[in-house]
């Protein structure tokens, strides 16, 4: 593999670094306040793109992980740790951030909230994919192993999505709800939206990056066989 990180990726790096500073301008300087949270709701445009992210992630997952299980090919294995790795990154940035905004709004870090409760969820199930991996040393094993329980754990995400939908929760649904106390005008779902696709450009990067570090461990694991093949 070439340790070289080819152009295309340094060009996507720097575009997903200027589109960031750009809506981090955009979203404290430009976008108005909430009436009802006031300054403390601006961290809703982080919170909501990185809980996307982190369930699109998983659904990469499962769906590289269905293409492994049926052409065998490394790539698709790499694809579906480093899209469980990243995914659960967003998925406890959101939890956080989610929870620094409950703090003055709920007046409480965490509650059980159905929202709240399935992200938890979510995120164990997926910490757990690490751990079984982790622990597996037949290469060919963890990789089927792990792929059936990517697509397994995958229920978790529309579980989660939906959760705040189909039965009482006090967390805001911020598209398409109702929300008496939380109210988005048009410039600032504008935001949210671009908030959205910038942290989905920088995902693709990270994912580019992740994948190459994927593909540079099996070169060197193949390199150590080999190794251990000719010393004996």
């Amino acid at each position: 593999m070439n340790m070289q990180i080819p152009k295309k990726l340094k060009i996507l790096d720097w575009f997903s670094f200027f589109l960031i500073l750009f809506t981090c301008w955009l979203i404290f300087y430009k976008t108005p306040v909430e009436m009802n949270m006031g300054l403390v709701q601006k961290i809703f445009y982080f919170h909501v793109a990185y809980a996307w992210i982190g369930m699109v992630s998983f659904l990469v997952a499962a769906i590289s992980a269905i293409i492994f299980l049926r052409k065998g090919l490394f790539i698709y294995d790499a694809v579906t740790e480093s899209a469980v790795e990243i995914g659960l990154v967003f998925t406890l940035i959101a939890i956080i951030t989610g929870s620094i905004w409950a703090r003055p709004i709920w007046n409480t870090w965490w509650t059980w909230d159905p929202r709240l409760t399935t992200t938890s969820i979510m995120a164990l199930i997926y910490a757990g994919y690490l751990f079984l991996r982790g622990s597996l040393d037949n290469p060919e094993k963890r990789r089927k192993i792990t792929s059936i329980y990517s697509i397994i754990g995958c229920l978790s995400v529309p579980l989660t999505f939906f959760s705040i939908r189909g039965v009482r929760s006090i967390h805001p649904v911020v598209f398409g709800g109702d929300t008496p106390d939380f109210n988005m005008d048009s410039q600032m779902l504008r935001t949210m939206l671009i908030a959205i696709a910038v942290f989905s450009i920088f995902y693709i990067a990270v994912m580019w990056h992740r994948i190459r570090l994927a593909e540079l461990k099996e070169e060197i694991e193949q390199l150590k066989l080999t190794s251990e093949e000719d010393h004996d």
